[in-house]
């Protein structure tokens, strides 16, 4: 079972909160995910802190809610899980060319509605949504699911990629837009690796 520290541990690599928040799950890059750092409350709570989406004071305001509110907390937690599967629908398939699921643009709507109709805009300089006084458990939510629509309506949907060696989404900002994997440091080097001992046995056996 995966932990508070587990959470901290991922790599965020995605470029985007929506798509780090996609790649809480892990797995191949095809078939299902084979592991889950989202397995609570408290674990979606620590990743939006570590992911930015979240202050510290946000965070400890909503784990002495989510112990206040048992059910509430796990129907907010049900409700982030289904989050993630409806905009994995939206960018998985625009990570491969194709066009993203019309339900799913349709709940990222109807989420981002609900997202700003708790938001303010706050700024000096320049403004932007905040979400500075909500304090329900579906805050953590409301900056994953603003970023998405973001990334959509503003960003450059041919940078959105899929790693080659596992199954994160990233958004490609190398200069010639060449990035194969999450991680030079991960997925990459594990492909190296492979890739060298192919070679050597290739050599073998000659």
């Amino acid at each position: 079972m995966e932990t508070v520290e587990d959470v901290t541990r991922m790599h965020l690599v995605g470029g985007n909160l929506a798509l780090d928040f996609i790649n809480t799950r892990t797995g191949p890059p095809s078939g299902p995910s084979d592991d889950d750092v989202l397995t609570g409350y408290p674990e979606l709570v620590a990743w939006g802190t570590y992911a930015g989406a979240l202050t510290e004071t946000e965070a400890t305001a909503l784990r002495r809610l989510s112990r206040n509110d048992p059910d509430g907390a796990r129907a907010a937690f049900s409700r982030a899980l289904g989050t993630r599967d409806y905009l994995d629908e939206v960018f998985r398939p625009i990570a491969a060319g194709g066009a993203p699921s019309t339900p799913a643009l349709a709940r990222l709507r109807d989420d981002e509605a609900d997202a700003l109709g708790h938001a303010q805009l706050a700024g000096g300089s320049t403004f932007a949504w905040v979400w500075r006084d909500d304090h329900t458990l579906a805050r953590p939510l409301r900056p994953v699911v603003h970023a998405a629509v973001q990334l959509l309506t503003t960003g450059a949907l041919d940078r959105i990629k899929g790693c080659g060696g596992c199954r994160f989404i990233f958004s490609d900002e190398s200069k010639n837009r060449s990035r194969r994997w999450c991680s030079m440091d991960d997925c990459g080097t594990t492909e190296k690796m492979r890739r060298y001992v192919a070679a050597r046995r290739t050599r073998a056996t000659r």
